[in-house]
């Protein structure tokens, strides 16, 4: 016969009444707890943002006291991390990056600012004249710059705009060549050294480029093309080229490896050859990030200093026609500002500022261009609209 359970015992009333009294002190323990740590907090927020304020206030006032709310900062993050690791942690995230988003504003703003007498003292003409009206015979493009109370950036603009399309001629076909290689053609152990190799360039001074560029790019263009200096447009637009092609292959790479990989077997299935569909199926669907990959290489190439500082000849000018990439002129934005930054002063410095300005906003389009054109591509492949 089946022997039935007997039935619970009932819980005494006296020990339900102890179980629920112990529970409610737990509870309220805890809450005491979290009240405490939220004022420990709270506090240990305020005198972060207190130290930080009085830093930044100090430090741009030239005080010897500086040093004490650093301290206090220190002192204030070390126990909060000790004791309110997760709120600490908050604290110095959120602060790094309004740090960040301050620092970059700060130097907009003093480049601005710098630039205003300048812009004061020429107008419109400081990035659009072409002609000096104090030279008797002024010619196009010569004498702009210090002579006559005259500061232009219009040759500086176009050496730019000249070593940027030759570097882009460059690095776009041989860096987008270079990406299907290693993302669509190459076997894995190629891809192994290939890969980190071309990511290695990327870390090599441009200084060094800029001396080989020197050393060899110039006298060779100069001893067998007989080019009128020793240093041009072409020559180093040709190195900043080179120095773009690891931004260029590494981010057109990235984004040929995100097509996804149904849309290649689907290609496949229907008979394609390998290069058929990289062809027609891989390179046109990477397309966005491809081309994200050669605006940051053109960016690359239009904030180049050392490399560029080192080839040319800093003969301020207009070549003649304006695409004569081998002219005598050579002078960009970025070689102007490193070439004579050292003995400015006056309206002399205040355009250099402008010419930092002007690269500025041109770099700036370019990134926006760039992250733009990435966002088209994340709509595309992930099927939004």
């Amino acid at each position: 016969m089946t022997q039935l359970l007997p039935p619970p015992r009932e819980v005494p009333t006296r020990l339900r009444g102890a179980v629920a009294r112990h529970t409610e002190r737990t509870r309220q323990r805890a809450r005491d707890y979290r009240s405490r740590t939220d004022d420990g907090a709270i506090a240990m927020h305020g005198l972060v943002a207190a130290s930080v304020l009085t830093t930044f206030l100090l430090f741009l006032a030239g005080s010897r006291w500086t040093v004490l709310p650093v301290l206090t900062f220190l002192g204030t993050m070390s126990v909060g991390w000790l004791r309110y690791q997760a709120e600490a942690a908050k604290a110095l995230t959120f602060l790094t990056t309004v740090a960040t988003v301050s620092i970059l504003t700060l130097i907009v703003a003093f480049l601005l600012y710098e630039s205003i007498p300048a812009v004061r003292a020429m107008g419109v003409d400081l990035f659009t004249r072409v002609r000096n009206p104090a030279m008797e015979t002024p010619t196009l493009g010569q004498g702009l710059w210090g002579r006559g109370g005259v500061w232009s950036l219009t040759p500086m603009m176009l050496g730019t705009a000249i070593t940027t399309v030759v570097a882009t001629l460059i690095a776009a076909p041989i860096g987008v060549a270079g990406a299907v290689f290693v993302s669509e053609i190459a076997p894995g152990r190629v891809r192994e050294v290939v890969k980190p190799g071309i990511e290695l360039m990327a870390g090599i001074p441009s200084i060094t480029y800029g001396f080989i560029g020197l050393t060899i790019v110039n006298q060779y263009f100069y001893a067998e093309f007989g080019t009128p200096t020793i240093g041009t447009y072409f020559a180093a637009g040709l190195m900043i080229g080179i120095m773009a092609l690891p931004t260029v292959v590494t981010v057109a790479e990235d984004a040929l490896n995100a097509v996804p990989e149904s849309i290649k077997s689907g290609a496949l299935a229907m008979g394609s050859t390998s290069w058929q569909t990289t062809k027609s199926v891989t390179i046109p669907a990477g397309l966005s990030g491809v081309s994200a990959g050669v605006l940051l290489g053109v960016g690359r190439a239009m904030g180049e200093t050392m490399a560029a500082t080192v080839m040319l000849t800093h003969t301020k000018g207009f070549p003649s026609p304006v695409f004569d990439v081998f002219s005598r002129y050579g002078e960009t934005l970025t070689t102007v500002i490193a070439f004579e930054g050292g003995n400015a002063s006056g309206i002399h410095m205040s355009a250099l500022f402008a010419a930092g300005v002007v690269l500025f906003v041109m770099v700036m389009l370019l990134s926006v261009t760039s992250q733009y054109v990435e966002w088209r591509m994340h709509q595309k492949l992930g099927g939004e609209r």
